[in-house]
């Protein structure tokens, strides 16, 4: 076999897009999990948008629900916003509409400076560490039954 090997040290799109597709090519032939999830309307998105009075944005949530899974992507709120029961109305009402949705399970990730203790009172468990990610902290995935 001939080959030749190059390096670079800066982002490459079209290179990043081409292992993107294979691994996804390799992956719809190898579980119908994956093939499945790619067809339309498979996977069903989860936007819940907060606002204040002028309608500017001031946090949120948004998720996927596929596989019988609710996965939370992003979750956030400014901080004057935080710790007045408004995060745990977000986090029930998006585990209720992703049960309506099928999901069994949620899962999610988040570090160790921000939300894991959030997450283990609302019932959600670690199931994975990743220690000194970044240096100093670890990096969490929680999953938590909606059964």
């Amino acid at each position: 076999m001939n080959y030749k090997i190059d390096i670079c040290l800066e982002n490459d799109e079209k290179f990043s897009n081409f292992l993107h597709q294979k691994i996804r090519e390799f992956n719809n032939k190898n579980s119908i999990h994956h093939k499945k999830a790619r067809e339309k309307e498979a996977v069903q998105p989860i936007n819940i948008i907060v606002s204040d009075n002028n309608k500017n944005w001031i946090g949120g949530l948004n998720a996927d629900v596929y596989w019988n899974w609710l996965e939370i992507n992003d979750f956030w709120f400014f901080e004057e916003y935080r710790g007045e029961g408004l995060g745990g109305k977000i986090l029930a009402k998006a585990e209720a509409i992703g049960k309506e949705k099928g999901a069994i399970k949620a899962l999610l990730t988040t570090f160790e400076f921000q939300a894991r203790s959030f997450y283990e009172i609302k019932g959600y468990q670690v199931v994975g560490e990743i220690k000194d990610y970044p240096p100093g902290s670890s990096y969490y995935t929680m999953v938590k039954s909606l059964l």
